[in-house]
């Protein structure tokens, strides 16, 4: 079988799998219960240093976007950090780690923004016995609205300030969680980077509102008639947060930067997707919520068992996929499909008639029958007709050969390799 255990900047842990700093890592009872399900770490819930308590709403903190079936497919959360004392977290946290030593726990952290501050909470940290911190940068409420959160993580100076001070005053291995909420995710991962970090964590949530109630007129979740953006996670962001995964993973200037992947991780086959861009562990929150801790266990062994399919490690699955993420003007515009229908597949549902006639290249024709097939000269390649139909493989995109004739455009297929369609291209560079 596969080996699962992982080695992620020193911290250790029987598999990649951590649950994310959130409400289900909030106390001992529940990170006990998820380390008896199986999972191989845990972040702790948000910790801030000592001072007037975080008081969090006693009411609603959740609002849902749901898909077919209500399945959940993304949690907006106003819940701010641990609201519970500091000296009794610690006090979990050092029993936690004393009776599952082989588990990897690390702590989020969120203070202000002064290196006294900092420099006192690492002191108590370190007295647990945690395997690291993560720097919380990225919360995009309440926190955010007292100078901290993504007020500190969407300021690259911060980011670079902050992590200096952590790595000057301890010697946890210390990773900084970054917000999507910024126009280039590269530029705090640089700064982090630049402060000492010896990895970075994303994505954290998403500034959101996800919906809003129309009897009340106010956003849901609602409280005493009002309500507030929070921060949104789960499946429905996981696009967003492959794609900030990869540009750290194929920036040269993070290039080689440890990554702990987060958002909308759900099956083995998304913490696969984050470990191919370059995610050495994965973090899971939404999931969890939704079906319960012990959906680590589907995650371990779907993993285990792709990696003895292909006959891989964990290690070579770990960016496999970064040389492959490339940008738009380097795509090989000589590469040529056209949409092929299994005719013996086609329930004749007319949905890759419709949606190709009313919103793309009208490259559908319907015959006697409802009968679907490919007009070559009008189809483009576009993939809708894939996309939108219900039947798996019915619709496939057959590559056309060397030399053959694309209909639309009556010109041969050209060999790849030839295109020059750009001056930087590096497939031009490498023919030259």
């Amino acid at each position: 079988m596969a080996d699962l255990r992982s080695n992620f900047i020193g911290i250790k842990s029987p598999n990649p799998f951590w649950l994310a700093s959130a409400p289900p890592t909030d106390k001992e009872v529940n990170v006990r219960r998820a380390f008896q399900a199986g999972w191989g770490g845990v972040v702790w819930k948000t910790l801030g240093s000592e001072g007037p308590p975080v008081v969090n709403v006693n009411g609603p903190r959740y609002g849902v976007v749901y898909g077919a079936d209500r399945r959940v497919l993304g949690i907006n959360n106003i819940e701010l950090i641990t609201d519970r004392p500091l000296e009794v977290n610690l006090r979990e946290i050092k029993s936690v780690k004393r009776d599952y030593p082989d588990r990897a726990l690390i702590i989020s952290l969120m203070v202000p923004c002064d290196e006294e501050s900092w420099k006192a909470i690492l002191k108590q940290i370190e007295d647990t016995g945690a395997d690291g911190v993560e720097l919380n940068f990225g919360c995009p409420h309440g926190m955010a609205e007292r100078g901290m959160g993504s007020a500190v993580g969407q300021v690259p100076e911060y980011i670079e300030m902050v992590t200096r001070w952590v790595k000057t005053h301890s010697r946890m291995p210390c990773i900084v969680k970054l917000t999507p909420n910024i126009t280039d995710v590269r530029k705090p991962a640089e700064a982090a980077k630049r402060g000492g970090a010896d990895a970075v964590s994303l994505i954290n949530t998403i500034n959101s509102i996800t919906s809003v109630d129309l009897d009340l007129f106010a956003p849901q979740p609602t409280i005493d008639g009002k309500g507030t953006h929070g921060g949104f996670c789960g499946p429905a962001v996981k696009p967003i947060a492959l794609n900030m995964v990869a540009e750290i993973a194929r920036n040269p200037a993070t290039y080689g930067l440890p990554i702990s992947g987060i958002g909308g991780v759900t099956t083995w086959r998304d913490a696969a997707e984050f470990m191919a861009l370059g995610a050495g562990t994965v973090q899971v929150c939404t999931a969890a919520m939704t079906y319960g801790f012990k959906v680590v266990q589907e995650m371990i062994s779907g993993l285990r068992d792709y990696l003895d399919d292909k006959d891989i490690t964990m290690s070579d699955l770990i960016g496999r996929a970064v040389p492959n993420v490339t940008d738009w003007q380097y795509l090989n515009l000589n590469y040529t499909t056209k949409a092929v229908i299994d005719q013996d597949a086609c329930i004749k549902c007319g949905r890759c008639y419709a949606a190709c006639e009313d919103t793309s290249h009208q490259a559908i024709a319907m015959g006697p029958g409802r009968v679907f097939t490919i007009k070559e000269d009008e189809c483009v390649a576009c993939n809708l007709c894939v996309d939108v139909c219900p039947v798996e493989s019915c619709i496939t995109m057959r590559e056309l050969e060397m030399g053959e004739i694309d209909q639309r455009t009556g010109q041969p297929v050209r060999p790849y390799g030839n295109w020059t369609g750009h001056p930087n291209n590096p497939m031009a560079q490498a023919a030259e």
